[in-house]
């Protein structure tokens, strides 16, 4: 008898061909005797031969874009999924174990309230990788938010509040779904016991990347969920960071290009309430002057 799903597994792909394949075999290994489970995998229009080994791969539905998208394109692989949850990936991290991901499905059907498990995310030598998005802790807790690279969310949940923000195509989504999660009345938890292996480095990314979407993208934030006069002041803030970062990598044009987008790009407000702005605080810390000066001195 072939069992409903109960998960499904995304990961999205975009040249990086060595990657793509140690995640899709471990995720092959790992769920061949599980109907349960149902595997997708998104490529980004792939040029150095992604997107063909994953049309080859028998235990894995693949869905191939024609364009770079973005985190936009995890939304043709949400869209696909079957399953009452959904488990994010990289094309570069991949689950430790299944008992680990047994365990926070039955978390998330025992306990109505949580709306997205946060994995443990460890290097491939064990060792954690530790984040403000994160409590830095080996118990079950609350957790602000979680880390993009591994965790588990309610499909019908996910879908409500639409996807991934498609126009932010880089960082800062995981703080919107947060937020929005936050806002549909449903907790994050981090499970310890739940352990995503990460094997990329962020900073690998073009410097031009890490001063556009970060400043753009949490402009738009500030501007969605903060009400006066925080919002101002943390505009401020944010404003002096970016540009800080932007001298740092010489890319002033595109801080500025930012910038303009960040400020004058029309969006809907979503004000979080008071009661919700102490379970942020770590994104607030990240982002105010203030607490980044008193960080560095």
């Amino acid at each position: 008898m072939t069992l409903p799903i109960k998960l499904s597994i995304v990961f999205l792909n975009f040249n990086k061909l060595a990657e793509t394949l140690a995640t899709s075999t471990r995720l092959q290994e790992l769920c061949i005797n599980r109907d349960d489970i149902e595997i997708i995998a998104v490529d980004n229009g792939s040029t150095d031969g992604t997107a063909e080994y994953l049309q080859e791969q028998s235990n894995i539905s693949s869905l191939l874009l024609s364009d770079n998208s973005g985190i936009a394109g995890y939304s043709a692989g949400f869209n696909k999924a079957q399953g009452e949850y959904i488990l994010i990936l990289d094309d570069d991290s991949c689950p430790l174990n299944l008992a680990g991901i047994d365990h926070a499905l039955q978390i998330l059907d025992q306990r109505a309230d949580i709306g997205i498990i946060a994995a443990h995310i460890q290097t491939p030598d064990g060792t954690p990788q530790w984040s403000w998005h994160l409590p830095i802790s080996n118990v079950f807790s609350r957790s602000p938010f979680f880390i993009g690279c591994g965790f588990i969310i309610r499909r019908d949940l996910f879908a409500k509040i639409g996807w991934y923000p498609a126009d932010f195509f880089l960082y800062q989504n995981e703080i919107d779904v947060s937020f929005q999660v936050r806002l549909q009345g449903y907790d994050i938890f981090y499970d310890p016991a739940c352990i995503i292996v990460h094997r990329g480095i962020p900073s690998q990314r073009p410097s031009w990347r890490r001063v556009f979407f970060p400043t753009r993208n949490t402009l738009w934030l500030i501007r969605r969920y903060y009400p006066q006069p925080q919002a101002s002041y943390l505009l401020m803030s944010r404003l002096i960071i970016g540009l800080i970062s932007a001298i740092r990598f010489n890319q002033l044009a595109t801080y500025f290009k930012a910038v303009r987008e960040g400020l004058f790009h029309p969006l809907t407000r979503h004000i979080l309430p008071p009661d919700l702005h102490k379970s942020f605080s770590p994104w607030w810390k990240q982002n105010s002057l203030i607490h980044q000066l008193f960080r560095r001195a």
